[in-house]
């Protein structure tokens, strides 16, 4: 199983499971970043952090702490 982190920039991935617990996993989740939701990878910084995304029509950043919390296909 792979995670977000780990998905190249331009491929849209699935998210199967939200890890992490209490704030981590909330933060995610209300970001819409939930169970069965399409990702789509736009940008990665050269060292990797932010990871920016879109989400339901959102372009978001995510941490790469973060998003290797979030597994996806």
């Amino acid at each position: 199983m792979s995670t977000l982190k780990s998905a190249a920039v331009g491929q849209t991935v699935t998210v199967r499971k939200v890890g992490g617990e209490g704030a981590v996993k909330r933060r995610i989740m209300d970001m819409g970043i939930t169970k069965g939701v399409s990702v789509y990878v736009r940008k990665v910084a050269p060292l990797g952090d932010p990871i920016e995304v879109t989400v339901r029509g959102y372009e978001l950043s995510i941490r790469k702490a973060d998003a290797e919390m979030i597994e996806a296909e």
